[in-house]
């Protein structure tokens, strides 16, 4: 398989649609991440963290967001994303009844997270803990301010319009060899260049929604923020994330680190502290 997966499998949105999974294996899983990708990414783009701890005896299930796997990303609205993800959620849970389950995202995939986490009650155990990479609470890429209440106006009448291509592959990891998987990926068809206005849109109503109720968050979580991050604004991740009563919130911020934190060359410490700060729910 392209992505070294154990398996694939596909489960069906409320509305139909076929959404396909990636699942990373060992036997006898003792924990189980549920990862969401980013946005412009794909599912597949989580076999480095899921080789990493399949080794540690833990499984990784990833499934592709609607509208991504194309060249652009169109979608309808966020909730879309949400109500995936949540029913994706279920499929997990009847799959694997017995196994503790992380939520483990990147980028749009932190946002879903910090949404689904906001929503979910204080008593609410069936996700054991959120590790979240590169949350996109807010866009560090540069744009005239005037675009975006423009944009907001032009995808109700053109939403499938494209948001001209920033051209930022080169900037998501220093590691050479991910970044020409990535290329290869994005020539092949199965990784996005582009997205929609709507999307555009859809994506700022969500990080609005966060910034207003984060100081809410109720769960266990462990978050990475890149400091030479091109894509979400590092300063504003962390002030909305030190929102978070501190007796929940494990941080690591790592100064260096261009956007994808599971896909950067110093990696494996990240993995390794992620590994330490879960460890009390897989052998409690």
């Amino acid at each position: 398989m392209r992505f070294s997966e154990t398996r694939l499998a596909e489960f069906n949105a409320e509305d139909g649609l076929k959404l396909d999974i990636h699942i990373w294996e060992p036997d006898s899983p003792k924990a189980l991440f549920l990862a969401v990708h980013g946005g412009l990414a794909h599912a597949g783009d989580y076999v480095t963290p899921a080789l990493f701890f399949k080794k540690k005896g833990i499984a990784t299930v990833a499934y592709n967001l609607r509208g991504h796997k194309t060249k652009k990303v169109c979608i309808n609205n966020f909730e879309q994303f949400v109500e995936d993800t949540q029913l994706f959620l279920k499929w997990v849970k009847n799959r694997y009844p017995t196994t503790p389950i992380f939520y483990l995202g990147h980028s749009i995939g932190s946002l879903i997270g910090t949404i689904i986490g906001l929503r979910s009650s204080e008593d609410d155990t069936t996700i054991k803990g959120y590790i979240l990479s590169s949350p996109y609470y807010q866009n560090a890429i540069k744009i005239n301010p005037f675009a975006i209440p423009m944009m907001k106006t032009l995808s109700n009448f053109f939403p499938n319009l494209a948001i001209p291509n920033i051209g930022i592959t080169n900037q998501l990891t220093h590691d050479k060899t991910i970044t020409k998987r990535h290329q290869q990926d994005e020539a092949d068809g199965i990784r996005a260049t582009k997205a929609s206005i709507r999307f555009g849109r859809e994506v700022f109503l969500a990080q609005d929604w966060v910034k207003n109720n984060i100081q809410k968050w109720k769960h266990s979580i462990f978050a990475v923020v890149a400091g030479n991050d091109k894509v979400a604004d590092a300063i504003a991740s962390e002030r909305l994330l030190k929102k978070i009563d501190s007796n929940l919130l494990t941080y690591l911020f790592l100064p260096d680190n261009y956007h994808e934190n599971y896909n950067e060359v110093d990696r494996e410490q990240t993995f390794n502290k992620i590994y330490e700060w879960m460890t009390p729910w897989i052998t409690g």
